[in-house]
């Protein structure tokens, strides 16, 4: 996750952690690309 966030130069402003899960904060303009980043990266479907 926090390499296809740093690959499309998205900063990660805060993280937080549970024992099923892994939370951040990121700029909200970045939030379409993030969640296109991410699904790419876990081969997920296209979110659209």
């Amino acid at each position: 996750m926090f390499g296809a966030l740093a690959a499309e130069s998205i900063n990660i402003q805060l993280i937080t952690t549970s024992e099923i899960k892994i939370s951040v904060v990121i700029e909200e303009k970045y939030m379409e690309l993030a969640v296109r980043a991410l699904h790419a990266a876990f081969g997920l479907k296209d979110p659209s």
